[in-house]
């Protein structure tokens, strides 16, 4: 088929019926019979998941798995700020003009990732931005960055284009084209923060701890809600989950920051792990 068809064919996919029945084959029990492949295959460390893998009882299941309590040690800090996720970094930088970089000649707003809202968006320009992809191998389980008040959420509805090289590469716009789950953190002294759960190619659906909000709903529509209660999460609590991989774009309100000594394009990072901090004064 050749590079040539590949990204011409990726636009006509029906990806969200495509998604949707990736998510029903992978839970049902005749799943689990992959599981012992699926490990081999990606090589995945079974000596830190949370039970033998034995007793999953779906692959979506041992997909978004959970860990043992101390695989990932969190950074201690009031202003260090972690990965909330097991990933590779895609993409970092300011926030300049309203926009971040999705790839080399390939760039998208703020306002449009975070569903069109300029108010929401300008909160961050003159911030960072780093953009998280989680491959199939990684752990699926998404964290809190810092210890913060979840304020609101919104769902954005749209594409699910893949995540991989091939859809960042060839789909102007990606990020803010596929679907996507956004939580607006407030912390006390780092400023406002949103953590962006884009959907992807077979991503069954995005969940997130703090209401039954997912992605991938059929006829879904755009949603932006307060969160009941204005829930305090500790850094390192968990938030969410991937039903099978894609990305987190975490921005950043503050411009008194700095990113973690090797954190860079193209490094791999562990959830809990620092990624930036409070500028020395």
């Amino acid at each position: 088929m050749g590079k040539k068809l590949l990204p011409g064919l990726i636009h006509r996919l029906p990806q969200n019926a495509m998604s949707r029945t990736m998510g029903k084959i992978t839970a049902t029990p005749f799943s689990r019979l992959a599981i012992q492949r699926y490990i081999k295959h990606y090589q995945i460390d079974t000596s830190i998941i949370e039970k033998p893998a034995s007793e999953y009882r779906t692959l979506k299941e041992f997909f978004s798995r959970r860990l043992k309590p101390a695989a990932r040690p969190i950074a201690p800090g009031p202003d260090t700020i972690v990965s909330p996720v097991d990933g590779t970094v895609s993409q970092l930088g300011d926030i300049c003009e309203g926009t971040l970089i999705q790839a080399k000649g390939k760039e998208f707003s703020v306002s449009e990732l975070l569903g069109g809202s300029e108010e929401e968006a300008k909160r961050y320009y003159g911030g960072k931005f780093i953009t998280i992809y989680l491959s199939p191998r990684d752990y699926h389980r998404i964290h809190m960055p810092v210890t913060g008040d979840l304020s609101c959420y919104c769902y954005l509805p749209g594409r699910l284009y893949p995540v991989n090289q091939l859809g960042i590469e060839n789909v102007d716009r990606l990020f803010a084209r596929n679907e996507r789950l956004v939580t607006h953190i407030k912390t006390d002294s780092l400023g406002d923060m949103a953590l962006v759960k884009v959907g992807a190619l077979f991503v069954g659906s995005v969940k997130v701890c703090y209401n039954t909000a997912t992605t991938n709903i059929k006829h879904g529509r755009q949603t932006h809600e307060k969160i009941a209660g204005t829930p305090r999460y500790e850094k390192g609590a968990e938030l969410g989950w991937f039903e099978f991989g894609s990305t987190v774009i975490l921005l950043l309100e503050s411009n008194e920051l700095e990113w973690a000594t090797g954190i860079e394009k193209g490094k791999s990072l562990l959830m809990g792990q620092a990624l930036a901090k409070k500028k020395a004064e």
